[in-house]
């Protein structure tokens, strides 16, 4: 979902950069792109993808 995330602020950038829209400061495409990478390494470390213990359990005989 994370991963999601940061495509959706990298397609902001982009259209940002591509037609050359004169946004605040806060949101210039660089900071959209860090901000982008910062989702999509919080993805790939695993964060937001939920609890996942393994519910085996094993049988008496």
């Amino acid at each position: 979902m994370l991963a999601a995330v940061g495509a959706v602020i990298f397609a902001i950038a982009y259209l940002i950069n591509v037609t050359s829209t004169d946004t605040d400061a806060a949101f210039t495409p660089i900071s959209l792109m860090l901000a982008g990478l910062f989702f999509v390494a919080l993805h790939f470390a695993g964060v937001g993808t939920g609890w996942s213990y393994s519910t085996r359990r094993r049988r008496r005989r």
